[in-house]
């Protein structure tokens, strides 16, 4: 059943939707931005393909169980926006992933793991700590193994 937009997905042709994109406008899995006098105001996805929202809703659901880059990325998002906003840029990530599969014959898909998005925090905040010292001390710091 999973495997049903895949296939439908397969028949279409390129120039139908020349980015990944165009794909998650199309199944309106895409965030809109409703925006007025700089307020930025609730909007939904619009009415898509009702098969491919709940089959893209039971990927995700078997996605937040494993230990997977898609599956920190759901936990990450309902944690900070709500399951529903989360399930619906999951289903983005992973149309972009089936669309970039499907366009490229050479492309083969590598998890990145559930680690990655702590990885790079750990990475990001050495790096923003070094600048302050920079800042505070004057002096170029070079951080040395022990």
């Amino acid at each position: 059943m999973a495997s049903s937009p895949s296939c439908s997905a397969s028949r279409l042709q390129r120039r139908q939707f020349p980015t990944a994109a165009h794909l998650a406008a199309w199944a309106r899995f895409a965030p809109r931005a409703n925006q007025s006098a700089g307020t930025n105001k609730t909007a939904t996805t619009g009415k898509g393909n009702p098969w491919l929202a709940s089959t893209l809703g039971e990927i995700t659901a078997v996605l937040a169980r494993s230990d997977t880059f898609l599956g920190e990325r759901y936990r990450r998002l309902s944690r900070r926006r709500g399951k529903r906003r989360a399930i619906v840029a999951t289903g983005n990530s992973i149309l972009t992933v089936v669309w970039h599969l499907l366009t490229d014959p050479d492309a083969r898909f590598h998890d990145l793991g559930s680690g990655h998005y702590d990885s790079r925090y750990h990475q990001r905040q050495q790096h923003n700590l070094i600048r302050q010292l920079e800042r505070i001390t004057g002096q170029k710091v070079i951080l040395a193994t022990a």
